[in-house]
């Protein structure tokens, strides 16, 4: 994927810097999955996994992390 679209991690409010969390976190499954039929695939194993779930989640997190700290945690 070559395309250009990340352009900030800086949001204008933390609800706006949670979804981009969950876009990068989306988007980082599709670069390293990029087959789309696989993912359709795979999805019902995951979808059904409390463990799988749980690490999702925690990618999440991650990210938002990376997001807030970008942000300042949103101080001014």
């Amino acid at each position: 994927m070559a395309d250009k679209w990340l352009t900030t991690l800086i949001t204008d409010t933390p609800q706006e810097g949670f979804e981009l969390a969950i876009t990068l976190s989306r988007r980082g499954v599709k670069y390293t999955q990029p087959d789309v039929d696989v993912l359709k695939q795979l999805r019902p194993e995951y979808a059904n996994s409390a463990d799988a779930l749980t690490a999702a989640s925690q990618v999440v997190a991650i990210n938002f992390q990376t997001v807030a700290a970008a942000n300042g945690y949103w101080r001014k």
